[in-house]
């Protein structure tokens, strides 16, 4: 079996730290693989530090002739059993062949950059859900999960970030995006009067939220931490975490949060809603209510022993259905039956 990977995606973002987090599990699991990746020195790096060493290219724009023409020659060297190429640009950029095309998808994306792939993967039921809907062959869609990362981490020194050892913290993970609820979480942290807030992540809100938490009373409790690639250190230091959401198709903050044995409060995404049962694995409150949302979190810091539960809970959901032995031997299964001989 050999797979070629093709990841055209951002800088930062969740598909892409999922890929640079599955490709090397795949390694560690024997599979033959060539990757290849759109020019990121930082992704290089990380990739040739876990045992795998990507081709990059420049997956340009529509004028961008000469990728397509070097990826078709390297499919011909490689002569891969399947190509899994990762959300649009990559699977546009990737020519058609005598090999199994798959291409990931980490949201609802317009299947009009699918046409010519034989099957696709969601990371969530409703994605696969969203496939089917929009007219994709129901045998032809897959549901395969992530994985997070599983080292436990390090709490951090809170003074580095200017928080008090004796309160109450909460943290938020994700790009400062309209869809990530950032603002909501803003203006429940006045229904958690000691709590400090970290909010971990970058995106073209930043200013507009530094602005709303000045204008809410709050902005001496929260704190704008950037962009992190220490999120494990971050949890293993918060009490809790928070995932405001208003649309989130997977939530792998989640599956991080019961990793790290955090008790996690979201607002109920597809993604969170999927995840969670609510009450056993974390708690679930309305999209886009503040109230709501602020008196779950003052709830639970007020409650230990529910906080313990919902990590126990958190933890066994993880452990059955989320670790990276799981899920990787599911791809290794979608694998073999996606090149198996038709009967």
């Amino acid at each position: 079996m050999r797979v070629l990977q093709v990841m055209a995606g951002a800088q930062h973002g969740g598909a892409e730290t999922f890929f640079e987090r599955l490709v090397p599990a795949l390694a560690r699991a024997g599979l033959d693989q060539h990757v290849i990746i759109r020019r990121d020195p930082e992704r290089t790096g990380r990739l040739r530090r876990a045992g795998v060493a990507p081709l990059e290219l420049a997956f340009g724009g529509a004028l961008d002739f000469l990728t397509p023409l070097l990826l078709g020659r390297e499919i011909k060297r490689y002569n891969p059993n399947v190509v899994i190429s990762w959300m649009n640009r990559a699977t546009l950029k990737t020519p058609r062949g005598s090999f199994v095309h798959v291409a990931r998808l980490g949201g609802y994306y317009d299947l009009k950059y699918y046409r010519d792939c034989d099957h696709l993967i969601g990371n969530t039921p409703d994605i696969v859900d969203y496939l089917v809907d929009k007219g994709w062959p129901a045998e032809r869609a897959h549901y395969l999960p992530n994985f997070p990362d599983e080292r436990i981490g390090t709490p951090i020194d809170r003074a580095e970030i200017a928080t008090p050892n004796e309160a109450p913290l909460l943290l938020a993970l994700g790009r400062l995006h309209e869809n990530k609820g950032f603002d909501v979480l803003i203006r429940a942290m006045a229904h958690v009067p000691d709590a400090v807030l970290w909010i971990a992540g970058e995106g073209p809100l930043r200013s507009e939220l530094r602005a709303l938490a000045e204008s809410e009373g709050v902005a001496e409790r929260v704190r704008f931490l950037g962009w992190r690639e220490d999120t494990g250190d971050l949890l293993a230091t918060a009490d809790l975490l928070i995932c405001p959401s208003r649309h989130e198709p997977l939530g792998n903050v989640v599956l991080e949060g019961w990793v790290q044995g955090r008790p996690v409060v979201a607002a109920a995404a597809a993604g969170p809603s999927h995840l969670i049962e609510d009450g056993r694995t974390g708690l679930l409150v309305p999209i886009e209510n503040a109230d709501a949302l602020g008196q779950a979190i003052q709830g639970l810091l007020a409650d230990p022993q529910r906080q313990a539960e919902l990590t126990s809970g958190g933890r066994e959901a993880f452990a059955n259905h989320y670790s990276e032995a799981h899920v990787v031997q599911l791809y290794l299964d979608f694998l073999d039956r996606v090149t198996a001989p038709v009967a």
